[in-house]
């Protein structure tokens, strides 16, 4: 251990308790919130088991030198050893005389939960929050949505010496980070493809079909696009709806957008059919082809250059 502490009191009232504190070390931390590396959580009962409540003579030659420290180092709660401190998101002490789940890291502080998504009758909880929200670049040319975020990967990859290039977000060329999907509906029906970008400059996004010169949706009435901000910050998503689908629609859409810097598309491809084609092809084909309705769809998860 860090440090030499009194032996706890060997009683059948600390065993009592003491058993099921042991327990709890040896199941994983249940919090939806991240992982905090070390185990911040097991190294609180550790701190009741070992320590008790007072902190005893520090002996430094006997602290253990902390690895993977994201959120750097700290002090511990007796100012005797160095500790992992808290990431972003993992619970904290908010009165820094307690010592049960330890202090937050570098340019972090420790804030009550009081947010919209808490449910009535529970209580608000500290947890660690960046003091910064605004985006920077880091060396490596990526976005980080703020210090923390980019500390943090610079802790991850020492070899790196990642450090911050600028205030602001790294302008970069559009990135598709949501493509629209090959989809299949029969003739009658309204189908849409969607289509999410990441850039700064902030791109935009035009639409087009392979064979056709103009961009959508031209003069057809049963064609339109609609754009919006988001969902991320530097992301734009383009819609394209076509209603009504007739057999003349089938073809593949490509989604293209641009900005100062560059541009980027993806196409999808979409099948149209009448009722006797789909009772003749029959949906379990359909779905060996990977041309299923888009929302039959799972949502996916997409990796881009903002963190």
């Amino acid at each position: 251990m860090s440090r030499v502490h009194p032996g706890l009191p060997a009683n059948h009232a600390t065993a009592a308790w003491a058993l099921p504190l042991l327990l709890l070390l040896l199941l994983p931390p249940t919090s939806a919130r991240p992982s905090a590396g070390p185990g911040y959580l097991r190294r609180g009962w550790l701190r009741l088991l070992t320590e008790g409540e007072d902190c005893g003579p520090c002996r430094p030659e006997l602290c253990a030198a902390p690895r993977g420290c994201l959120a750097g180092q700290v002090r511990d709660a007796c100012d005797c050893c160095w500790e992992c401190a808290n990431l972003e998101g993992q619970l904290c002490d908010l009165d820094p005389s307690t010592r049960f789940y330890g202090r937050c890291g570098e340019q972090l502080e420790c804030r009550l939960d009081a947010g919209d998504d808490l449910h009535r009758g529970e209580v608000p909880e500290p947890w660690c929050a960046c003091r910064s929200q605004s985006p920077l670049c880091g060396s490596d040319g990526r976005t980080y949505a703020q210090i923390c975020r980019l500390q943090e990967a610079a802790r991850a990859r020492p070899d790196a010496n990642l450090t911050v290039a600028h205030p602001g977000p790294c302008e970069s060329e559009p990135k598709i980070v949501s493509q629209p999907r090959d989809i299949w509906n029969v003739t009658g029906q309204d189908v849409i493809f969607g289509c999410e970008v990441f850039a700064y400059p902030m791109a935009s996004i035009e639409w087009k079909k392979d064979g056709w010169d103009v961009q959508l949706p031209g003069d057809d009435p049963h064609i339109s696009v609609q754009f919006r901000g988001g969902p991320q910050r530097f992301e734009v998503t383009g819609w394209l709806q076509i209603q009504a689908v007739r057999s003349s629609d089938e073809g593949t859409y490509r989604c293209i957008a641009r900005n100062a810097l560059g541009w980027v598309e993806a196409p999808a491809s979409l099948l149209v059919l009448t009722p006797d084609q789909l009772n003749s092809t029959g949906i379990p084909r359909l779905k060996s082809l990977n041309l299923v309705p888009e929302e039959a769809e799972n949502e996916e998860s997409y990796d881009y250059d903002f963190y």
